[in-house]
């Protein structure tokens, strides 16, 4: 594991003489931002055009489902549909437009969604008709699965405060890397853009995917926060190491940002993502976001779950329960802790992990600190990778059993005995130096 301590204390001088630089640290090698970092106002203007109508037209927009044909499936991470191009396609889109006519909508665009059996419509009103009403006709027409609101999602970070990496004391890092690093083992990043360009990120996407427009992929904040706190490679000499810097990421673009607020995502953009992650192989799905209860999400999910994929969800601070989609039953709801009380969510339900003052990537070859459930989620997913590359189909049932039994007074999960019952072998502070053959008892 890399040592983080040169670039942190530097950080704390920094801060002595200038606070409002407190939020970035610089690469120690002196280069020179790269072109897109250079051009983040530009892109950032680019992005609010892009997104401020669209986020007006989604307050007059509904998701229709229609039901897909039966198919021959296969129910593994593995599996990956061909209903993009099916033969019923056309026909669909014919009941579709007879629909929309019905009711008085306009079809504006479609995302077949094989991993749970339909095909998603947006739908617009085009007059004066309440949502509300237009939803109640819907439900009552034969040819539709079910009909919802195109529901809004959001990052959940706070202001970044004192630098640390709690993760690398409280959860002993480099010993954990002796024994797992997540090797070969794929997350998908349900989050906004990632910063492929960035050094510490060099290595570590498999893949980028854009499902919020049909502009390039770009690098936002959130979404490169949270990938570097998962997966920011190791013993590479600058920045930071990730939880499971072995992992392969799957960037997945379902969230944008613009100026200061919070990322934010819809229905349709997340669901065209989870689907994606579950037609391609992941193993881990991170959501380092909460919104409203959503049925085509929750299909999606559940969906993901019965596979034995890992989604790890961030707990709203704002929701005795955790809210969406972390209280969903089998999505390990992570909060955040800072070793003094946890933040939201009931204590029997969400797991804990490091969520302030962590240090992490940021776009333009920068690292920011952090603060947030978000990124104690994104901790969680990281221990996800580390458990199932020592037991690929433990699941997270197995997360949750080992992390229940292993949690701290404090309440933070305690990573290394996590990890040990995973491997079955001591992993930290062990009484001899062979620490992958000394077995628990």
């Amino acid at each position: 594991m890399k040592r983080v301590h040169a670039p942190l204390a530097a950080l704390r001088a920094a801060m002595a003489l200038a606070p409002a630089l407190a939020l970035i640290i610089a690469p120690a090698t002196g280069a020179a931002a790269p072109a897109s970092a250079q051009t983040a106002p530009q892109a950032e203007a680019h992005a609010e055009d892009q997104q401020g109508a669209p986020a007006e037209a989604a307050q007059r927009q509904v998701l229709v489902m229609l039901r897909l044909p039966a198919q021959h499936f296969r129910p593994d991470a593995a599996y990956g549909g061909a209903y993009l191009k099916d033969s019923g396609s056309a026909a669909r889109r014919r009941v579709a437009a007879d629909i929309a006519a019905a009711h008085g909508l306009r079809v504006r665009d479609n995302w077949p969604m094989p991993a749970i059996g339909v095909d998603c419509f947006v739908m617009e009103e085009t007059g004066d008709a309440p949502l509300a009403r237009v939803l109640d006709e819907l439900a009552h027409d034969a040819r539709v699965a079910w009909a919802q609101p195109l529901a809004e999602f959001h990052g959940l970070a706070a202001d970044p405060l004192y630098p640390i990496q709690p993760a690398a004391r409280d959860w002993h890092l480099a010993e954990l890397h002796r024994i797992s690093t997540g090797r070969n083992v794929t997350v998908a990043v349900v989050d906004s853009g990632v910063d492929a360009t960035h050094p510490d990120l060099a290595g570590a996407l498999d893949l980028r995917r854009n499902f919020v427009d049909d502009g390039p992929d770009v690098a936002e904040a959130h979404g490169t926060a949270v990938a570097g706190i998962i997966g920011a490679r190791s013993g590479n000499g600058v920045g930071i190491a990730g939880i499971a810097p072995g992992a392969r990421l799957m960037a997945l673009r379902a969230c944008w940002e613009t100026g200061v607020q919070p990322a934010r995502c819809n229905s349709l953009t997340l669901g065209k993502a989870i689907n994606f992650a579950l037609e391609n192989g992941a193993g881990i799905i991170n959501l380092s976001l909460a919104g409203p209860p959503d049925r085509l999400l929750q299909g999606l999910l559940q969906a993901a779950l019965a596979r034995g994929v890992v989604v790890v969800g961030a707990a709203d601070p704002q929701r005795a329960d955790g809210g969406f989609p972390a209280s969903l039953p089998g999505v390990i709801g992570v909060a955040r802790t800072d070793g003094r009380a946890a933040e939201g969510a009931g204590a029997g339900a969400m797991l804990f992990a490091p969520g302030t003052d962590i240090p992490t990537c940021a776009p333009g070859m920068r690292w920011q600190l952090v603060s947030g459930s978000s990124y104690a989620a994104a901790h969680v997913a990281g221990l996800a990778a580390l458990m199932a590359e020592l037991k690929p189909r433990g699941g997270a049932q197995a997360l949750r059993r080992a992390a229940d039994r292993a949690t701290a007074a404090a309440g933070n999960i305690d990573a290394c005995a996590a990890l040990s019952r995973a491997a079955d072998a001591c992993v930290c502070q062990c009484p001899t130096a062979t620490t992958t053959t000394s077995r628990l008892r």
